[in-house]
């Protein structure tokens, strides 16, 4: 009985295999095809955005397919066991090949349908278009009936140094272009933002399914200085690399704003637990401090500090008022300490709107806010001015963005210290189960007072930086919610969707959320209702945030089978409750 067992299921094996290869060797002509397409013209008329009808020159939305088809072609050879390329899959290829796939097809059909609706008529795509879609299909389909291959991966080779600091430049490099590709993409072609969005989405999911990322953060956790590195250069490299002046550098140094800020609020919310939905007002008070104490024409106090004093001030001021509405709120917990917070955003607010000299005394200028805030200047450096290093010329914006390069830099190693110190396993463990902890000799309120001050200071330290970038500071930018981040909601969402008491967590989810609405601007009232639509996938799909520590991936995956953990950053919440308690 059990040698016919034995025989019925290697003969299913064998007959299955047949059929996989077939499935796979659709997904490779189906991709191959998919490309050439892209070198075809896919409408007739210049009239759509992007210049589709040019033959042998892709335009960029048929760029987004070409890449598309290329990375499904290459994970379905290293399915096929092609020679050199089973680096590709260590845990299996079938959802990584599947998953590009259809996002190759969904980009494709996308651009289709936009070419359909912009110009009118079905009758306006050309030939290639068509073909283009349905080649794409091919392999979504095909790679959808292959089986399930999910494995644990083999333990990886240890590759020698040099071979490793490669890899590493070569994929900052990689994220670098791919993050410039997005940010550049023209306001008037909202279909390339979109459709970018979407491949880069489903690649970067294939990604992580293959089991890539997770070789990837073993070589960037054996090479950690090397990685800190290229993340700075490749930063810096930023503004250097912008064709289009400071209309995209902007929006990388208000992304640098709003990343810090969320970094501050990583140590309340990640860290120590704590729902402060008021966070923002942290950030109006270091940015009003700024503006009173830097020369501002319109300042009730008529004195000009240099920035740096204006900066330790800001977060001086900060600090204070971390104290004063921490110390009596505190001790409250949950939902109660989430609605005190809230009403103290609102009430900073308020306050700010009244001190007009009529309501209140004259301070802040009421609603009008503080205008004509002076440029930064070190030493002769104007940040206002346009500057030329190294033969390229840089504006005012790209001045800004490397001083917020430092400011975060700063706001890193802070929370990088503060999080793997003794105070920071004392959050930790505050933030698990507050009463064991103070069981175990925590003072708790203590420990959550520090977290609260720290978090705001490094709020106010943004702050007095987004007050001389905007040159103005008013009411209405420090609300609970709104449309345009920075606001509470979308700090508090920024952390949780990049992965709470992680450092890159947030830096990506404050990107996330400040690009995209920056880019899809023209959706106007419907950029709420997308947003929430968004972040209702993600937490269906992902909830524990895109970067997610060691402790969030075991709490939200401890069910799945093929769920691995790797050593990532070494942050406080990778040690035990236990040693934290121990440890405060």
């Amino acid at each position: 009985m059990t040698e016919t067992m034995t025989q019925t299921e290697n003969s299913a094996e064998g007959s299955a295999a047949p059929k996989r290869a077939a499935l796979l060797w659709a997904v490779v002509a189906g991709s191959v095809v998919t490309a050439v397409s892209t070198f075809l013209a896919w409408t007739w008329t210049t009239a759509f955005p992007g210049n589709l009808t040019i033959y042998g020159n892709p335009a960029p939305l048929q760029l987004l397919t070409l890449v598309g088809a290329v990375l499904t072609g290459l994970f379905g050879l290293s399915a096929l066991g092609v020679k050199g390329l089973g680096w590709l899959t260590p845990t299996g290829a079938r959802k990584a090949v599947w998953i590009l796939a259809l996002g190759t097809f969904a980009t494709t059909l996308f651009i289709a349908i936009s070419i359909i609706v912009e110009l009118g008529a079905l009758v306006d795509l050309e030939p290639g278009a068509g073909v283009a879609v349905l080649a794409a299909a091919v392999p979504a389909v095909a790679s959808y009936l292959l089986p399930d291959d999910t494995r644990k991966a083999a333990p990886a080779k240890q590759l020698p140094s040099w071979a490793e600091i490669l890899i590493i430049v070569a994929v900052f490099a990689l994220g670098l272009y791919i993050v410039t590709f997005g940010i550049d993409t023209d306001d008037s072609e909202p279909q390339l933002f979109i459709a970018y969005l979407i491949l880069v989405t489903f690649s970067a999911t294939a990604l992580v399914k293959s089991g890539l990322t997770r070789r990837l953060s073993a070589i960037t956790a054996r090479n950690r200085q090397v990685t800190v590195t290229a993340a700075i250069v490749m930063a810096i490299a930023f503004p250097f690399l912008q064709q289009s002046g400071d209309t995209y550098t902007l929006i990388a140094v208000n992304i640098l704003i709003f990343a810090t800020v969320a970094l501050g609020l990583n140590i309340v919310v990640g860290l120590a637990g704590l729902l402060d939905l008021g966070y923002v007002a942290f950030l109006g008070v270091g940015a009003y401090t700024a503006a009173l104490v830097s020369g501002a024409t319109s300042s009730a106090f008529g004195v000009q500090f240099p920035f740096w004093a204006a900066a330790l001030t800001g977060m001086a001021a900060s600090l204070v008022f971390g104290v004063v509405i921490g110390a009596p709120t505190l001790r409250l917990r949950g939902d109660y300490l989430a609605i005190v917070t809230l009403g103290f955003g609102e009430i900073f607010r308020i306050a700010m709107g009244n001190l007009d000299g009529t309501s209140g005394p004259q301070i802040t200028n009421g609603p009008n806010g503080i205008p004509n805030i002076p440029q930064l200047e070190f030493f002769g450096y104007n940040f206002g001015e346009s500057h030329t290093v190294f033969g390229i010329e840089l504006g005012a914006y790209a001045n800004y963005y490397l001083l917020m390069i430092l400011v975060m830099a700063l706001v890193v190693v802070v929370f990088s210290r503060a999080g793997n110190s003794r105070i920071g396993r004392a959050w930790v463990a505050i933030r698990e189960d507050e009463t064991a902890a103070t069981a175990m000799g925590i003072n708790g309120f203590r420990v959550k007072l520090v977290a609260f001050a720290l978090g705001a200071a490094l709020a106010g330290l943004a702050g007095t930086v987004q007050a001389h970038v905007n040159t103005t500071v008013v009411p209405e930018n420090y609300v609970f919610a709104g449309p345009v981040p920075p606001n509470s909601a979308f700090l508090l969402a920024a952390v949780i969707l990049g992965g709470m008491g992680t450092i890159t967590g947030p830096i990506v989810g404050s990107a996330l959320l400040f690009l995209i609405p920056a880019k899809l601007s023209f959706l106007q009232d419907y950029q709420l209702l997308g947003f929430g639509i968004a972040l209702i996938l993600l937490m269906r799909f992902r909830p524990e945030g895109l970067i997610a520590n060691k402790r969030a991936r075991l709490e939200f995956h401890e069910n799945d089978d093929d769920q691995q953990v790797v050593p990532e950053q070494r942050q406080s919440e990778d040690a035990g409750v236990g040693t934290a308690k121990a440890g405060a």
